[in-house]
Order: C-alpha cells, then sequence, then structure tokens
C-alpha cells in the first residue's frame, strides 16, 4: 500500500522527466546538438560568442583585491578533492561487490565540459574546469555514501532535511524498530531501481 510520500516521491520523479525534457529544448534554443558525447555548436553561434570574449585581466579585474587573495585557498581544495576522488573510487571497487551494491558510474557525476565553452576567456575555463570537477566529485561521493548508508543503517532522521540524498527515500522512518527488525535484510539490498 503506497503512503503519501511515496506519491510525493512518484510526483518528484514525473518533474524530473519534465526537467530533463525542458533541458533538452535547451539545445535547440542555444543551437547546439550532442553527438557521441561531444557538444556541437553551430558555426555562425561560435563566431558571435567569440566576437564577445574578454581579456582575462579585464575578467579578473573586475573582482576586488580580497577576492583576488582568496583564489590559493580555493585551489588548495583541489588536493583534498583528488585524494578523496581516488580513495573513494577505491572504497567501492573493494566493497561494493561485497556489499552486493551497483557501483556508482563515475562518469555520470564527474562531467568535464563546460571549461570549453568558446565564449569563455582563460580564467573562467580554469575556473570552469575546477568548479566542474570538485562539484562532480562531491556528488560522486555523495552518491557512494549514500548506497553505502543504505547498506549499514537505512534510518531516516527524526528531523526533514534540507536535501536528501538519492537512496534516503528508500530507508525506514525514525523510530518505526518494528519494520526496522523485520525488513532491514531486505531494505539493505534493494538497489532494483539503479540496477
Amino acid at each position: 500500500m503506497k503512503n503519501r510520500a511515496d506519491e510525493i516521491m512518484a510526483q518528484i520523479k514525473e518533474l524530473e522527466d519534465e526537467l530533463v525534457e525542458e533541458i533538452r529544448k535547451k539545445e535547440k534554443e542555444f543551437f547546439y546538438k550532442i553527438e557521441d558525447k561531444k557538444i556541437k555548436f553551430q558555426k555562425e553561434v561560435i563566431e558571435e560568442g567569440k566576437s564577445m570574449l574578454i581579456s582575462s585581466i579585464k575578467y579578473l579585474s573586475s573582482f576586488s583585491f580580497l577576492v583576488i587573495l582568496t583564489i590559493p585557498f580555493i585551489w588548495m581544495m583541489i588536493i583534498p578533492a583528488i585524494i578523496t576522488d581516488i580513495s573513494v573510487t577505491i572504497y567501492q571497487a573493494v566493497c561494493f561487490p561485497i556489499y552486493k551494491i551497483p557501483k556508482v558510474k563515475r562518469s555520470d557525476y564527474v562531467i568535464i565540459d563546460r571549461y570549453n565553452l568558446f565564449y569563455l576567456d582563460k580564467v573562467e575555463r580554469i575556473n570552469c574546469l575546477y568548479c566542474e570537477y570538485f562539484n562532480g566529485v562531491v556528488a560522486y561521493v555523495r552518491e557512494i555514501a549514500a548506497r553505502t548508508e543504505q547498506f549499514w543503517c537505512p534510518i531516516k532522521h527524526s528531523r526533514p532535511l534540507r536535501d536528501k540524498h538519492s537512496r534516503y527515500d528508500k530507508f525506514f522512518d525514525f523510530g518505526d524498530y518494528k519494520r526496522y527488525r523485520a525488513e532491514l535484510e531486505k531494505r539493505r539490498s534493494d538497489f532494483s531501481d539503479i540496477e
């Protein structure tokens, strides 16, 4: 029997599908196609975009001196991001087969494509490369952690979360000890929706 939370999740899934369709419409609006995972813009659009480029010096000079001073702090974070990326990849390679959890496909989360947009200057491209890598790694790690949490302790929190991960709706309600004990083995291995 479905409860209200299941109905809301079904509505969210429908909205996500609708969102994907709206994003596809952007391909036509901004004159690009995706072929073999490569984005191809129309030649005229590329030429117009390149004509609007500003120099890296002009771009950087639009920020205050204090903002410029923070750049090394941002870039220092690339080291823990790379270490985390490597560590969780090794973790899931070793542990997920033992837990019988489907592996997270890294390329679904770490998508490197914005750094080569024709309308960005060199500094903007480097910044985009950093951000898309870093945020992709965070999303990748979150999905690995979500699947791990489903295996080890699939229990919801007592309060609503601001942002739930992808597996959270499969978890037991906080305090529902009867269902937890009765269905734990089944629930911890229920990845049928992603296999």
